[in-house]
């Protein structure tokens, strides 16, 4: 009999640029819908989620531009590493989700993609992008804040 895992999340990538290109205003949490060498080459930690963006098509949400590298040891099963992917997300958010991209002009952009209890899943920000000076401010106010720490620390 085969033991359960534990529930706790193995973070496979992050996207750090995101934070940086955008204010994110609400994350969502969504399973993906992958092939079996995909889950592997994950496993193993061959993603990269910096290009990567969902869109909603058909009533359904596709992560675009995400790259997964193919697997070392697959075989002729090994697909596209940025083939699109479909996401699973209940009915209401997408619901949500697509009337706020139309009405705000928001986007969905991956912050995370990680395994919780053997499961891929990936969470989803609705964000909003900045502007230069935004992103100039945010840098100005985390050296104030890390200069503040240092002083402190003395």
């Amino acid at each position: 009999m085969r033991q359960q895992e534990e529930v706790g999340e193995k973070i496979v990538s992050t996207n750090r640029k995101a934070r940086h290109d955008f204010t994110i205003l609400e994350t969502y949490e969504a399973g993906i819908v992958l092939k079996g060498p995909e889950v592997k080459s994950l496993r193993s930690g061959n993603a990269s989620l910096v290009d990567g963006y969902a869109s909603i098509m058909g009533g359904e949400v596709w992560l675009v531009g995400t790259h997964i590298g193919p697997y070392e040891h697959g075989s002729y099963a090994n697909v596209e590493p940025t083939r699109r992917r479909k996401l699973l997300l209940h009915k209401n958010e997408i619901r949500k989700i697509s009337g706020q991209t139309k009405d705000r002009s928001l986007t969905l952009v991956p912050l995370k993609l990680y395994f919780r209890g053997g499961v891929a899943k990936i969470q989803l920000g609705l964000a909003r992008g900045k502007k230069e000076y935004d992103k100039r401010h945010d840098i100005a106010k985390r050296d104030a804040e890390r200069m503040i720490r240092r002083r402190l620390a003395k």
